[in-house]
Formats: C-alpha cells, sequence, structure tokens
C-alpha cells in the first residue's frame, strides 16, 4: 500500500511538489534531481492531489512513441485507480512491486512537451469551483465507475483509440488536480458519449478488435 507522505525515508524532499497548476507540478517532476523517481514517492508527495497525478501517469504511454499495445499498460492502471476512487478512497493504493516502478523524468517532461498547448488553454480555464463534484461520495462512485469502464475499453486493442481515450483521461486528470467540479462535469458527459459510441457501433468494435486480436 502506497505510504502518505510523513511515512516515506525520502518524503522530506519530495512533499514541495505543491506548486500550483498542472503545468507547474508536471515541470516541478521533471526537473528534480535524478533521472528516475519512484512511483509511490511521488505520489506521496502530491498529496489530495495525487489521484489527478496517478491518472496522468496512468494515460503517459497513450502519448509516448511505444510499441502498440500502450492501452493494456494504461487501461488496467486506470481501473485501478477508478476502483479506488468508487471506494471512497483518499489516497491510491499501488501494490509494493508498482510503488517501487520507476517514472522516467525525461518521459514527464515529453509528455510535458507535447500537450504543453492544451494543458495552457485547460489550466487558463480551469479554477476550483463546484468543487462538491469532486468532495461528494456520490461524485467519487460515478467517477470511479466510469474510470473503471473507460479503463476497460482503453485496454481493449481497438485501432486509432489511444488518443480519444487518453486526451479524455488528460482532461480528468487535470481537473481533479485543479479541483474544477464544472471541468470534471464535462469530462463525464463525454466519458458516456464515447462508451456510447462504443455501443452503437459495437459490431464494428468488435470486428476491429477481432482483427487486432489474430493479427
Amino acid at each position: 500500500m502506497a505510504t502518505r507522505p510523513a511515512d516515506h525515508g525520502r518524503a522530506g524532499t519530495l512533499a514541495t511538489m505543491t506548486s500550483p497548476g498542472t503545468r507547474a507540478l508536471l515541470e516541478q517532476i521533471a526537473t528534480g534531481p535524478g533521472s528516475h523517481l519512484p512511483l509511490g514517492e511521488l505520489l506521496d508527495a502530491c498529496g489530495e492531489r495525487a489521484f489527478g497525478l496517478f491518472l496522468l501517469i496512468a494515460v503517459l504511454p497513450a502519448f509516448l512513441p511505444l510499441p502498440a499495445g500502450a492501452g493494456a499498460i494504461s487501461g488496467p492502471l486506470v481501473m485501478l485507480a477508478g476502483l479506488q476512487i468508487a471506494l471512497l478512497a483518499e489516497h491510491p493504493w499501488l501494490p509494493r512491486w508498482l510503488q517501487a516502478r520507476p517514472v522516467a523524468r525525461a518521459s514527464i517532461e515529453r509528455f510535458r512537451q507535447r500537450l504543453a498547448r492544451p494543458l495552457g488553454w485547460l489550466e487558463r480555464y480551469s479554477r476550483p469551483r463546484a468543487e462538491v463534484l469532486i468532495d461528494h461520495p456520490l461524485g467519487h462512485i460515478f467517477g470511479g465507475l466510469l474510470l473503471l469502464v473507460l479503463g476497460l475499453l482503453l485496454s481493449l486493442p481497438m485501432p486509432l483509440t489511444n488518443y480519444p481515450f487518453g486526451l479524455l483521461l488528460v482532461v480528468w486528470a487535470i481537473a481533479l488536480i485543479e479541483r474544477d467540479g464544472r471541468l470534471l462535469a464535462i469530462v463525464w458527459l463525454l466519458g458516456l458519449l464515447q462508451i456510447a459510441l462504443v455501443l452503437v457501433f459495437f459490431d464494428q468494435v468488435a470486428a476491429l478488435v477481432n482483427a487486432a486480436i489474430s493479427e
């Protein structure tokens, strides 16, 4: 289980990750000492923004030049975050092997640069508001269940879906980090729309998945 900052030996050096704004937070992570940082320590250092950062890191493979199958990495991590949010967890729980998983600062920097323009626009738009949607238990349960479904869809080998699902989840993560309940409500609606589109075109989606598996 991921420990809280006070329980970590190195947390004192990481507890200063309180920069306002998503871009500033990513820059602080990317430019810190050393080339890698254990995921558990990184989340512990971010306090109440840990779930938002975990979601950002979970979708990171969708925006990096990886071989096919990035969704198979991101999807289960998104589902893990969704399950814990639905169960009203206050802080992400990670198995020990995932706590120790190193996060490359260079990967965070590439991610930050690739999404610099949309992140900048979203940050200008976002601000703490309608926080009841973020803090209310029903919001946690609904959002967590929606993340479970979106993570499952992301993990399926459907061509050309990494970016649409990934961008939606990036905006979701920003809404959590910025505590913007209005933006979160928009993301919920877009998530439901994505799920509806998959259901409407289920036969075509199933054919694409079968073709991808058989290759």
